[in-house]
This record gives C-alpha cells, sequence and structure tokens, in this order.
C-alpha cells in the first residue's frame, strides 16, 4: 500500500496535492415568483496549498462558509468561480471522465461516524464497496484488502463480519477513516471528524489519523471549530469569516501572535489554549454573525470587531502578507508588537 499511496502523492515530489485560488461559491436564494433571486456568498475567494503530509486546518464559527469549502475541494459542488486543482488537474475545466479519476484521489471523513455507515451491510461488504465501484479487483482482493486497512487502523480481523450498531463511536470512526482510504486518496478532507466523540476518543482518532498521514504521506484538509483540537492536528491553520480568509499562517505563527481581531477572540473563547498571542487583547466573540446575504459593506468583521474604526466599515481589508503570515484586516500593525508598547 505504500507504494501505491506514494505515486499517487508524486514520491518525494513537492507539488501539492490540492491547490486553490480565488475559490468562490454563490447559491441563489429563491425570493417568491416575482423577485429576483438572492445571492448568497458562502465562499468568498479563498486561496490556499496543501502539500503531501501536511494538514492545512479550516477554522471559524458556523456559518463561516468552512463546510462549503469541504464539499468543493471533496468534488461534491463544483466552485462558481475560481480555481481548483488536484494533483496538478484543474477541477473546473476536467472532463467527466478526468473528474471520476480524480474523486479516488481524494475522500471524505464525514463528521458523525453513526450516520455515515450503511446499519443493513457488515463491515466488510462497507469498505470493499468503494474497490467494488472503483476498481477490477477480484472478492478475494478485495477481502485481503479490506482486512488489512482494518489491521491498519487499529481493529481486529473479526471485526469484518459484524454490523456498524456493534461498535462504539471511537469504533466507527476508524472504519470511517479505513473506508475513506481504501482507494489509496491523497488527501482526505476531515469535515468535524472527532466533534462527534467523547474528549477521550478524540484523542485516539487524533493520533490514528496522524500515523497514518506519517505512514501514507496524507494530505489533510482538516474542518474544525474546535481550536484546540487543531493545535493538536494541524501544520497550516486558515481563518475564515463569513466567505472570507481573515487570517492564514502556520499553526505556530497563528497560535503565538493572532493579528486579526477575529482570530484573537476564538482564541480568548477556547477553553485550555493557554499562552496564545502573549500581550494581545484577549476580548472574548460577541455579537451574532451577519446575514451572509447581508455582509456588512467594508469589512466582514467590523459589526463585532472592538476595533473597527470607520475605515472598516467602509472599505474591505485586503488580504495582504504581514508578520510571517496572511492577514485581512486595515489594523493588523497594531497587534504585531505586545501590548504594552502599544499606543
Amino acid at each position: 500500500m505504500n507504494g501505491q499511496q506514494s505515486s499517487l502523492n508524486g514520491g518525494t515530489s513537492l507539488k501539492p496535492v490540492v491547490a486553490a485560488k480565488d475559490l468562490r461559491q454563490v447559491y441563489k436564494i429563491g425570493n417568491g415568483f416575482f423577485r429576483e433571486p438572492g445571492r448568497l456568498q458562502a465562499v468568498g475567494g479563498v486561496s490556499f496549498t496543501v502539500m503531501p503530509g501536511k494538514t492545512l486546518a479550516v477554522v471559524g464559527e458556523s456559518g463561516c462558509g468552512k463546510s462549503t469549502l469541504a464539499r468543493m475541494v471533496s468534488l461534491i459542488e463544483t466552485p462558481t468561480a475560481g480555481e481548483l486543482r488536484l494533483a496538478g488537474t484543474d477541477v473546473v475545466a476536467a472532463s467527466q471522465a478526468e473528474r471520476k479519476a480524480l474523486r479516488r484521489s481524494v475522500q471524505l471523513v464525514f463528521q458523525n461516524p453513526y450516520g455515515s455507515l450503511n446499519p443493513r451491510k457488515k463491515i466488510g461488504a462497507i469498505l470493499e464497496a468503494p474497490l467494488e465501484i472503483n476498481t477490477e479487483l477480484d472478492p478475494g482482493q478485495r477481502m485481503d484488502k479490506a482486512r488489512g486497512m482494518l489491521a491498519l487502523v487499529g481493529l481486529r480481523p473479526e471485526h469484518y463480519e459484524r454490523y456498524p450498531h456493534m461498535f462504539s463511536g471511537g469504533q466507527r470512526q476508524r472504519i470511517a477513516i479505513a473506508r475513506a482510504l481504501m482507494l489509496n486518496p491523497a488527501l482526505l478532507v476531515a469535515d468535524e471528524p472527532v466533534s462527534a466523540l467523547d474528549v477521550s476518543i478524540q484523542a485516539q482518532v487524533l493520533n490514528l489519523l496522524a500515523d497514518l498521514q506519517q505512514e501514507l504521506g496524507l494530505a489533510y484538509l482538516f474542518i474544525s471549530h474546535d481550536l484546540g483540537v487543531v493545535r493538536y492536528i494541524a501544520h497550516d491553520v486558515l481563518v475564515m469569516y463569513l466567505g472570507h480568509t481573515v487570517e492564514h499562517g502556520e499553526k505556530e505563527t497563528i497560535f503565538s501572535r493572532p493579528l486579526h481581531p477575529y482570530t484573537q477572540a476564538l482564541l480568548a473563547s477556547t477553553p485550555g489554549i493557554v499562552g496564545s498571542g502573549a500581550g494581545l487583547p484577549r476580548t472574548p466573540l460577541k455579537g451574532e454573525l451577519p446575514s451572509p446575504l447581508n455582509p456588512p459593506s467594508g469589512c466582514v468583521f467590523s459589526t463585532r470587531c472592538p476595533h473597527a474604526i470607520e475605515r472598516c466599515r467602509v472599505e474591505r481589508p485586503l488580504l495582504r502578507a504581514l508578520d510571517a503570515r496572511q492577514v485581512a484586516c486595515h489594523l493588523a500593525e497594531q497587534f504585531t508588537q505586545p501590548a504594552a508598547l502599544q499606543h
């Protein structure tokens, strides 16, 4: 399996597994028979790359667009605009045959391990289904691969003949991860993969994901609202608010000195995150997310930001390089120095 995985990831190649440029998703919302449909911009121009063996965590509140981003990257939805490349191939411009092949290289791990497995099928049949649809392996070969994958995710051979209801939540998520790996993908899109699990079980699943990444060279797009989980699993962090990237950079850079007020508020609101952003204002997040049907005219965070000035309310800040990351904030420079030195 390792040889197969290396070829999918390009061996020692430094090419991104996935690359997005100005990715957008706009939905038309009906307003009745006699009105023009409204436009809901779920993702408003997001760019990133994920390299083999690395994890990009996408964080933000519910409604920020991170799950829509996951659906575009996993080819469930086609972007309204922008460029999305998987293994160097432009997904938007790809033919139907190319898209079918690309779907094998990216797989989803869903949030709910209780609802993502067919209760009427045995675990062996669940794991073999992707192989039966997408490969020409015979039944014996499919069985061998399924049993090998069970072992890889820490389950026993006898589990092959059991049904999903016979497993705990953590074991079901291991089965879901095994199913996602059956086609030797280069990228796993994990949408809140541990949020439905007990805290004690979360660590076990995160350790499994880390071990699999190291062994197989997998790239992860990890969707989460839990910054404690993100701090453990991620290499890079992309912070989204109302469909836009507000901060993007290496995990330690963002956790040690967040420059966007929204990132600061998320960290301040997360129990157990100690020592992040030393010397910076620690204002918890207040207010509610604006409607994406009627976003603020300037900075999307201006209606909730404790530092907002008039410029923030009328001028949308561009995402720009500052202090070893990208940040979309007119006032970000004032957060590059400890609070004691700020005026």
